[in-house]
């Protein structure tokens, strides 16, 4: 890059705090020992290092550190959870999700529908809710799972997932959330659910590292989906990432320390933003006020979306989620809160972060704006 890009797709990825990189490089170069070594002082530096961020991963999010276990993100946190819930209960054959939840959990939810087991994708309305009376009827007695969720990653609304999994629970049924957005943004006590996914690289932690909840007293059980079952409870394989898991581990207490002050800030530097994009003709947010603080999606009316995006020199935003941003797609949560494809692919998804700057905010409104007003479709 030869000139300077202000990032805001923290949405996508998160860069790594120096603090979290000084915390992890000496399990690089000096305390680089295996965590399963327990016959000497290397193998002992790793499992205790492994052990005190499963603590801080725990402290975050309310949980026990024997609920958490690690994994390589949350998709494959995802995977472990559905498919080891769907192996252990075989009595059960029925899911309830949502139509708005990431890639990664419809794609598992469509290989579960081929074998065999019965998916409800929940419908949202204009603004990304849930209605939760819906949730409730569609609940049966062969109800295994309900996963929606905390926080969307394309508009950022928040769901009321305590009341989700109290009429989940009332239910039978277990409930499951993938708060991957939301963690370490804004409070949540996972104790009100049964599983939960998250991944340590959308809260400036490192690349290839997440974990999964488990709540010990709801009794939740998996099946292990490996063969040789040597770590986390048996339930994966392969040598623990241990600078993984300490970068893990310290980018959730900071997380816990600085979350209120980091929300408090972004919010008002999201809020001017949009004010100033408001002032064009023709914008259209794509969420309720009840939405993540660090986060907006945005629709402009009368532009070609195929050249909004190369119109934004000098920015680094999306227009929906990194997993489908190689697709020709519109992106399937604008498109469920009722975005024509024209409207959906005039869109941006806008994340702010932990060294987003005031000043980098006003630069953005001014470089939107100017790109809009030139491609703003003139009438006949």
């Amino acid at each position: 890059m030869n000139q300077k890009v202000i990032y805001l797709d923290y949405n996508a990825t998160t860069p790594v705090d120096q603090r979290v990189l000084n915390e992890m490089i000496p399990y690089f170069t000096e305390k680089y020992g295996n965590a399963s070594s327990i016959q000497h002082p290397y193998g002992w530096d790793a499992e205790e290092a492994v052990d005190i961020s499963r603590e801080k991963v725990a402290r975050l999010i309310g949980a026990k550190a024997h609920e958490i276990v690690f994994t390589s993100g949350a998709t494959e946190a995802i995977n472990l959870a559905l498919f080891g819930l769907v192996d252990k209960n075989p009595f059960k054959n029925h899911i309830i999700t949502c139509e708005t939840e990431h890639k990664a959990m419809l794609g598992a939810c469509k290989e579960l529908k081929l074998r065999g087991i019965s998916v409800t994708y929940l419908k949202v309305d204009n603004s990304g809710n849930i209605n939760l009376k819906e949730l409730e009827s569609e609940i049966t007695d062969q109800t295994l799972l309900v996963s929606i969720m905390h926080a969307n990653n394309e508009i950022g609304v928040i769901h009321p997932i305590e009341k989700m999994a109290k009429i989940t629970h009332q239910c039978g049924a277990f409930f499951m959330t993938d708060f991957t957005q939301s963690v370490g943004k804004i409070p949540f006590d996972v104790r009100k659910v049964d599983l939960a996914v998250m991944s340590a690289h959308k809260i400036y932690g490192p690349k290839g590292i997440g974990a999964l909840y488990m709540k010990r007293s709801a009794n939740v059980e998996i099946a292990s989906k490996v063969f040789r079952r040597g770590h986390e409870r048996g339930y994966l394989s392969g040598t623990l990432n241990v600078p993984g898991i300490v970068g893990f581990g310290k980018a959730c207490e900071l997380c816990q320390d600085e979350m209120n002050v980091d929300s408090d800030r972004l919010g008002k530097l999201r809020d001017a933003l949009e004010s100033e994009l408001n002032q064009l003709e023709g914008t259209q947010i794509n969420s309720s006020d009840k939405r993540l603080p660090h986060m907006t999606n945005i629709s402009f009316y009368d532009i070609d979306g195929s050249k909004l995006l190369p119109s934004l020199r000098g920015l680094a935003v999306s227009q929906g989620s990194a997993c489908t941003s190689s697709t020709l797609e519109p992106s399937h949560v604008l498109k469920a809160v009722g975005l024509s494809d024209d409207l959906a692919f005039s869109s941006l998804r806008i994340g702010l972060g932990r060294f987003t700057t005031e000043d980098e905010i006003e630069q953005t409104a001014q470089i939107i704006k100017n790109a809009v007003a030139r491609l703003r479709i003139q009438p006949s």
